[in-house]
């Protein structure tokens, strides 16, 4: 039907030039337009409201598939078709990813660890295998860094720490927090690439002394510890790229709610089909 075209860019041309154009009444326009809408029309309606509200709370990350799932969380079946369909129509569309660069230096003296994980990051429980390593977040005062641990059971972020210097200490005090909060038991998997910070005595030394297993990357594989490249890349894509950061103070705040608020608590997770990790931990606790 021409009518839905005609209502459609009634804004840009006059509705009478393009009846007559068309060789349509106006009466008959103007009888459709003042139609109510149909019961499809209205429940479309209130869809896409939910649609724009799930989007605004990924903070216009979601696509298609994961607001999809996000209604079937809330109770809400609803067709991936239907849903693509509306978020085309509407322009609503999700962040893409763009690539980052690696931080790892593995030019160095120290031990490395065998490879114990083989690209096999699966877990039956919590804090049985965790992942750990490095990124760099830019800001008008000069990087910032984040070292990060991964628990790969719930794919929580358990530990945590930020610092203007990309040091041993800095990847010790993510160790540290993680171990206060999950208190790990011994013969925990720990997992990283081969950097300096990770292979140092210090580090290691506190891998041992909480009976820790460690399992380092192949080097130049970042295959081998994929799950912390996709963490990285999801933050990056999701917070980075998009904000301007005038102070590292700035970031740091930026990155703490990201992690501990929308990562951990909201953000549908594919492995973990479409639950959050603090979700997915609670609905399948281990005793």
């Amino acid at each position: 039907m021409i009518y839905p075209i005609i209502h459609k860019c009634r804004f840009k041309f006059p509705v009478e030039k393009m009846c007559q154009i068309l060789n349509i009444s106006r009466s008959g326009y103007y009888a459709w337009a003042k139609r109510p809408d149909s019961q499809r029309k209205i429940r479309n309606k209130e869809l896409l409201e939910k649609i724009r509200n799930i989007h605004k709370v990924s903070r216009e990350t979601y696509g298609s598939l994961r607001v999809t799932h996000a209604l079937k969380n809330e109770g809400i079946p609803c067709g991936k078709n239907r849903v693509a369909r509306l978020m085309k129509e509407n322009k609503i569309t999700a962040k893409t990813k763009r690539k980052f660069k690696a931080t790892t230096n593995s030019k160095h003296n120290y031990p490395v660890a065998d490879n114990l994980l083989n690209q096999d990051f699966s877990a039956t429980k919590p804090n049985q295998v965790w992942v750990a390593d490095i990124t760099y977040i830019p800001t008008d005062e000069g990087w910032l860094y984040l070292a990060a641990i991964v628990d790969l059971y719930q794919r929580k972020v358990v530990g945590w720490a930020m610092d203007s210097t990309m040091t041993k200490q800095l990847c010790i005090d993510a160790l540290k927090q993680a171990i206060g909060r999950q208190k790990p038991p011994r013969g925990l998997i720990h997992h990283s690439d081969r950097g300096v910070q990770y292979a140092s005595r210090e580090y290691r030394k506190s891998l041992e002394s909480n009976g820790f297993i460690a399992s380092m990357s192949r080097k130049g594989n970042c295959y081998d510890n994929a799950c912390m490249e996709s963490f990285f890349g999801t933050l990056k894509t999701e917070l980075i790229y998009f904000t301007r950061f005038k102070t590292r103070a700035e970031a740091r705040l930026a990155i703490f709610e990201y992690i501990e608020i929308f990562y951990n608590r909201i953000r549908l997770h594919s492995k973990l089909g479409y639950k959050s990790p603090v979700d997915y931990e609670k609905i399948n606790k281990v005793a």
